[in-house]
């Protein structure tokens, strides 16, 4: 198993990947409210798009602009899946705050994603049971992508809460 610790601050733009003191990827958003950003990880560069209502993802090559995989996310329902090089990969939230996630493969969980605060300051882990995919780069972006419009849905909907009490 390979462990990766990420970190992102709420209203950052950045958040980071590493393998003990070694950062191996990052994801770059414009700003806070972004629907696209730059990502690195162990040296490859991809494009991450998400649509107006932040249901749709997108994870693109950023040399070729290639279109890799797109997954649709429902925030009522804690599965999605995604077909990325031929094989199907499922999403799965496991809890109702959102603070674990994983990418499951044949049934199998082969990336698990866990954060340890809640809204404040995004920080946490990948844990990675699989070495033998070329999709690992993909699935790790986008489950990261995925927490961070989940945090953004989360923060509009207090905005719109508090705003209705005004």
């Amino acid at each position: 198993m390979d462990k990766l610790h990420w970190t992102k601050g709420l209203f950052r733009n950045r958040l980071t990947v590493r393998r003990g003191n070694e950062q191996v990827g990052v994801i770059d958003w414009n700003n806070f409210f972004s629907s696209d950003a730059l990502a690195t990880i162990n040296g490859h560069r991809f494009l991450l798009n998400r649509d107006f209502f932040l249901s749709k993802l997108e994870i693109s090559d950023a040399t070729t602009q290639a279109l890799l995989a797109t997954i649709m996310i429902n925030l009522f329902n804690p599965k999605g899946d995604l077909v990325l090089n031929g094989k199907r990969f499922e999403l799965e939230i496991k809890n109702f705050w959102q603070s674990r996630w994983s990418w499951k493969y044949n049934g199998q969980e082969i990336i698990v994603f866990q954060s340890q605060e809640f809204l404040t300051k995004d920080s946490g882990t990948i844990e990675i049971y699989t070495a033998d995919t070329e999709e690992l780069e993909v699935l790790i972006l986008l489950g990261l992508f995925v927490r961070n419009q989940l945090v953004l849905f989360m923060v509009f909907l207090l905005f719109v809460v508090l705003f209705m009490l005004m």
